[in-house]
């Protein structure tokens, strides 16, 4: 088996040349930790020399020459610090950038299917909050855990280099810290920090689509239910750092205690040490020495400690951007062709998401003919909307194929199969900017007059009218709000606009009031004139005149014929149907009531 590249070799992956900086940054760090002990050896070296003259301390000969090393020193360390620090910046700007630019250009590969299956809250936390960890760990905390462990090396020559007696006592607190810090990072230490980046991750994903979908959520009075999602989500990661916190008191309690009770076995050891010293004045003054040199040895556990959860999190974040650039992109055609004509067929076509062990359609074929308008129908989740994803190749088919214009849509270059097709989903995206230029999205290259006659079209002669600023109004942040039917008359301007041979629509009416919903169906005959039309409704009155029904049941189609043949197998379309009306006939005396 392929042993796993180091933390630091994944992240230079990223750095090219810069790589170099976080080398020398390093190295800098050590030297800077090492030069950064010298001030105290200088300090209690002058002590030594005071204590050995005094009360002559004028006779001190090199009191002001180790007063002077001491600052030298000290300013020596602080300075290459900074340039370890300056280094390892520059590099990791640059691996934070190229992480960033990978992940994204990465994701223009991906099939449209993984941004519905992927929460827009999760992608951004990858991209953005993973590259500024592996940011924040490169320029900081890397420095410092070298600086950690470099610090050990000469910690440890001075501890024996005074009084080896004194300084074995003074590595018994830190030898007892070092155990108990193994409690709190152990080898399931990493897989903790997963399972919080997780819960965290979820949480945010769950805050994200929970926020967009307030609008929806407020229109129709569902904020319990829409709520429930988020609040499980909140409770999850709220368990999850409570019983962590918890596991951890103990562990933490043993350490902190540990790294700073020096003090203590140093007095309690000089009491029974210093009845045998041979001379009383020195072993006094390296006694001191080391009750003011060993905080140095708590201030480095405590940075390994730290730094080594850090290094945990750099690395979980490492692995959540690897998992993206491994997504599998979809496959370029190798030898493009052009369809003859926009007849759109499935050919035993079998399909099923990713990490999910049911296929959501299996073995279904169907055929729609160029200027044919096709509905399917059926119960949610029965897979209407599969269907229409691998039309436009929002996923590949893993069994089976499907064809427009009698040619495989993985041979057809992606940019022609989009300029083929336009979309109107039941999720209208409507961008922070003017209509104008949402509606451009349809056609970049298109005229003012072009974009006002495809909203007209669109019949949303009566939005534009009570806009400040007509089609130059900016919607959304900052803006105007319109209503779920308003922005869906909008999403039908563009795709009008775009003029595309065929029309995917999937439940575009489904959360529009009546209102709305009359004049976005008079957009319908306007936009689905002389096109490939497949219409995904539960409103079966919106279906009723396709061409041809299809009944979509547990990814497999039931039925398939027109209404009134369809009405005439008295099967599960023709029950559906008795339900719509008789739920249509209840409300329609409810409202005469």
């Amino acid at each position: 088996m392929n042993k796993k590249p180091s933390l630091l070799n994944r992240l230079f992956a990223f750095a090219g040349s810069y790589k170099y900086f976080t080398i020398l940054g390093m190295v800098l760090s050590g030297i800077s930790a090492l030069v950064g002990l010298l001030p105290i050896c200088f300090i209690w070296i002058g002590a030594k020399e005071i204590f050995a003259v005094y009360p002559n301390i004028t006779m001190s000969e090199s009191i002001v020459t180790n007063a002077w090393l001491t600052v030298i020193s000290a300013v020596g360390a602080m300075l290459i610090y900074f340039f370890a620090l300056m280094c390892t910046h520059i590099a990791a700007f640059r691996i934070a950038k190229n992480m960033r630019f990978q992940s994204i250009s990465h994701l223009m590969k991906l099939p449209l299917g993984y941004f519905n299956e992927t929460g827009s809250g999760k992608i951004r936390r990858v991209i953005n909050e993973s590259a500024a960890a592996t940011e924040t760990f490169l320029a900081h905390q890397l420095p410092d855990l070298v600086g950690a462990f470099v610090t050990p090396v000469g910690v440890l020559i001075l501890l024996f280099v005074f009084d080896w007696r004194l300084g074995l006592i003074s590595l018994i607190p830190t030898v007892l810290g070092f155990l108990s810090m193994n409690l709190m990072t152990g080898k399931d230490l990493a897989g903790r920090l997963k399972e919080y980046q997780t819960a965290l991750e979820n949480m945010n994903n769950e805050a994200v689509e929970y926020i967009r979908g307030v609008p929806v959520v407020k229109t129709f009075n569902q904020s319990i239910f829409s709520f429930e999602k988020f609040h499980k989500a909140i409770m999850d990661y709220k368990e999850y750092v409570l019983g962590y916190t918890y596991n951890l008191r103990k562990p933490m309690v043993m350490f902190q205690t540990f790294i700073n009770s020096t003090p203590i076995f140093l007095v309690l050891s000089s009491i029974l040490l210093i009845s045998g010293a041979s001379d009383m004045k020195n072993f006094l003054l390296n006694f001191l020495f080391y009750l003011f040199f060993t905080p140095i040895c708590a201030t480095m556990m405590n940075k390994i400690m730290w730094i080594s959860q850090n290094t945990m999190l750099a690395e979980d974040a490492v692995n959540r951007v690897d998992e993206l650039l491994h997504e599998n992109p979809l496959e370029k055609a190798r030898e493009p062709e052009t369809p003859k004509d926009f007849d759109i067929e499935l050919c035993d076509v079998s399909f099923k998401y990713p990490n999910s062990n049911e296929n959501a359609v299996s073995h279904v074929s169907l055929k729609i003919k160029q200027g044919q308008t096709v509905a399917l129908v059926g119960p949610s989740g029965g897979g209407k909307s599969t269907l229409a994803a691998l039309m436009a190749r929002f996923w590949d088919v893993e069994k089976g194929c499907v064809k427009i214009g009698g040619v495989d849509v993985r041979n057809i270059e992606e940019s022609q199969l989009m300029k083929n097709i336009s979309f109107v989903f039941q999720n209208t995206n409507l961008y922070k900017a003017s209509i104008l230029d949402n509606v451009r999205e349809g056609n970049p290259a298109a005229s003012i007059q072009e974009v006002e006659r495809a909203l007209k079209a669109a019949r949303c002669e009566d939005i534009i009218k009570k806009m400040p600023q007509g089609i130059h109004t900016v919607v959304g942040t900052k803006g105007i709000y319109l209503s779920g039917g308003e922005a869906q008359r909008i999403a039908l301007a563009r795709a009008i606009l775009k003029d595309a041979p065929i029309i995917l629509l999937d439940e575009a009416t489904a959360f529009t009031d009546p209102e709305n919903e009359h004049q976005i169906q008079l957009a319908f005959e306007k936009l689905t004139k002389g096109k490939t039309v497949l219409m995904i409704a539960h409103r079966l009155s919106t279906v009723q005149n396709a061409d041809c029904l299809y009944v979509v049941e547990n990814g497999q189609i039931k039925e398939q014929g027109s209404h009134p043949e369809l009405l005439k197998l008295n099967g599960e379309y023709a029950d559906m149907w008795h339900e719509y009306q008789s739920a249509f006939m209840w409300k329609e005396s409810e409202v005469q009531a």
